[in-house]
């Protein structure tokens, strides 16, 4: 298993920056099977001066985006090379999502993606967030690759 341990290896791969970049180490890739990466969760992120002041939570939207972003990463990786800048891969389906946890402020989110099938550049996998081993989301992830028009 190959794992990521550089943000700049990541940012080869997904055309995500700051603050939508979701992933910020992949831990173990299995080509064409699984990955798993990690994102730290900290209280200055932008999204916590509005959900919610009070009692900060990360949303459960941004936890689905980053399994599609870790789903992404696990493809574009299957591929020989890297992407060029007209290569993306498109979230277009969530099926089954599920949230089990709250994710806060201070937590380390595990990813865990592995792939259901591929075919003709459409991708469907088994996505799950973790915290500490407790399940905070599970769901059907569906990817779709894009070439961008000039």
């Amino acid at each position: 298993m190959e794992a990521l341990d550089d943000i700049r290896e990541i940012l080869k791969y997904l055309p995500h920056r700051y603050p939508f970049l979701m992933v910020d180490r992949v831990l173990s890739f299995e080509r064409e099977r699984a990955l798993s990466a990690i994102k730290n969760v900290t209280f200055n992120e932008p999204v916590f001066t509005g959900h919610f002041p009070q009692s900060p939570v990360f949303p459960g939207v941004l936890i689905l985006e980053a399994l599609a972003q870790s789903s992404a990463l696990l493809a574009f990786k299957s591929m020989d090379g890297y992407p060029n800048e007209r290569t993306l891969y498109l979230l277009v389906g969530i099926d089954a999502a599920r949230f089990k946890r709250q994710v806060i402020p201070g937590d380390r989110l595990l990813f865990e993606v592995d792939v259901i099938k591929e075919r003709r550049g459409i991708w469907k996998f088994d996505a799950r967030a973790s915290v500490d081993g407790a399940t905070a989301c599970t769901a059907e992830v569906m990817i779709a690759r894009n070439e961008l028009d000039d």
